[in-house]
């Protein structure tokens, strides 16, 4: 009969309890990695060009081999932090269920120092995190997480084989959470290619590679789950979702199709316990790719800027402006002298297309428009009134302060029986004064609702327009909403002014 191990009765309770810590917390103990020779024709080429695409029913083993060299561990010091500061968590607003379950992994200060476990938070001398990483380039260059080396110090990178290199910061981008390192070795480093996560489809088999919880080298596998998720870490949201095992200390290592080229940089992870439940995030390789290529060239990214500022289009949105479906990106203002005013955007305009590819959502205009190149010349494809126009840019470098095409949710689209319940007023000095709105500013004030929440205008707004078409008064309101009302339009289009900021929104028709 076999006896299940026993653990000794006689060790302290608190010693066994800080190495159980020490093990599932994730110290900042440098486990070991996995050692795994190198064969020669490794170093010689990409290690994703060798070997034929492996079979889903085939063991991953070969895979693993080939692309295990090129996979590294990062650590780098941080000073000391607040307990309330250990766990760095994804912006979502406060009080909301996903403020205590959406988190990322591997951020700086996350474990405590293992020279000194304190069960409270991380300690008083400082904290080192470990993350991950994959080498791009035989002479040195490491990609991973920014928010892995951010605010860090002494950057180290622990290859395969347990050699420790000293790293220095090429480049990083906050906005995509990318960073490049560059070490020196006295030999060609074995690297790894990015393949091309356009082609990746939901169902694919996937491998991830990394140090999770500093354990060293560990291989998972799962299928991709979804693709462009937006998970509100950073305007440019695209995210791939995969059930392959990821966690703390995944963060910035490599996500492999069956090719073993890399075509995601695991990222985040959505958990109620801070450990995989199968819901992990990878930045696209395509995404990454362009942001790469900018740090190692220019130690920055480069983005371009067309100059307006957008929201989604939603199922109330399409109605009042006649589309098919929710498509596009719904234009709620243009800077004046930008890319997009000289090309004659205007208010109320969807895009449908940039530069050739489709625009089905605000995200991809945001995400077209920054890849493209300051200078170059872009088409956009737009529906006005209802008909397709095509406007010719030249695209402009995103400075800091501007946004390329930035995207707002807009208030709520809710169902409102046309304009009953609302009590209106023309702008009046006294109100635009009251408003805090510029002098000039033209429109029609709510000034009450009957259902609060119920309607897609609130207290305090100003209806500048109905469509394209300004209204001062309650009455011009009135005569717009009854004209769309009998040409059998189930919704009208609102430009609300709200604080100072414009947007669109459904205003739903009552029918008889």
């Amino acid at each position: 009969m076999t006896t299940a191990p026993q653990t000794d009765r006689g060790a302290p309770k608190r010693r066994l309890r800080h190495a159980v810590a020490a093990v599932l917390l994730g110290t900042t103990m440098l486990a070991g990695t996995a050692v795994v020779s190198i064969p020669p024709h490794a170093v010689a080429a990409p290690i994703a060009t060798q070997g034929q695409s492996l079979s889903p029913l085939q063991s991953l083993a070969p895979l693993a081999e080939r692309v295990s060299p090129a996979v590294v561990t990062i650590s780098a010091s941080h000073p000391a932090k607040s307990e309330g500061a250990a766990m760095r968590r994804l912006p979502f607003p406060p009080g909301s269920p996903f403020d205590d379950f959406f988190r990322q992994f591997g951020q700086p200060g996350d474990q405590p120092n293992q020279d000194q476990p304190d069960e409270d938070g991380p300690p008083a001398g400082g904290a080192t995190s470990l993350g991950s990483g994959f080498i791009i380039d035989g002479a040195g260059y490491v990609v991973t997480n920014n928010h892995v080396i951010d605010g860090g110090k002494d950057i180290t990178v622990t290859l395969n084989d347990g050699t420790e290199l000293p790293a220095t910061l090429v480049g990083r981008d906050a906005k995509t959470d990318l960073a490049l390192l560059k070490v020196k070795a006295d030999k060609d480093l074995p690297h790894l290619e990015f393949g091309d996560s356009d082609g990746t489809r939901v169902g694919d088999w996937v491998v991830a590679i990394g140090n999770p919880f500093g354990l060293g080298g560990t291989v998972t596998a799962g299928v991709v789950s979804a693709r462009g998720r937006n998970i509100n870490a950073g305007p440019y949201d695209d995210f791939i979702q995969t059930d392959a095992a990821i966690n703390r200390g995944n963060s910035g290592g490599p996500m492999f199709n069956m090719n073993g080229e890399v075509i995601g940089i695991n990222t985040a992870i959505y958990s109620p316990s801070g450990g995989s439940v199968g819901i992990g995030f990878a930045i696209p390789s395509n995404l990454a790719k362009h942001v790469v290529a900018d740090l190692k060239a220019h130690g920055s990214v480069e983005r371009g800027w067309l100059g307006v500022r957008i929201q989604p289009v939603t199922p109330d949105l399409a109605e009042s402006l006649g589309l098919d479906k929710a498509r596009g990106a719904l234009v709620a203002e243009v800077t004046p002298d930008s890319p997009a005013a000289k090309a004659g955007l205007r208010l109320g305009d969807v895009v449908t297309g940039f530069d050739g590819k489709p625009v089905d959502s605000a995200r991809d205009l945001s995400r077209r428009v920054a890849d493209t190149t300051a200078g170059s010349e872009a088409k956009i494809d737009v529906l006005r009134k209802g008909k397709p126009a095509t406007l010719t840019t030249r695209i402009e470098k995103q400075a800091d302060e501007q946004r390329v095409a930035a995207a707002d949710s807009g208030p709520d689209q809710a169902a409102h029986p046309a304009l009953q319940g609302l009590k209106l007023a023309a702008l009046t000095p006294e109100l635009r004064a009251q408003l805090g709105l510029e002098r000039g500013t033209k429109g029609v004030v709510v000034l009450g609702v009957s259902k609060a929440g119920a309607q897609p205008v609130k207290p305090g707004d100003l209806i500048e327009a109905v469509g394209d078409e300004p209204v001062a008064t309650p009455a011009e309101l009135a005569h717009k909403v009854a004209e769309a009302g009998k040409e059998g339009r189930k919704a009208v289009l609102l430009l609300v002014n709200r604080q100072g900021a414009e947007s669109f929104v459904a205003l739903k028709l009552v029918h008889a």
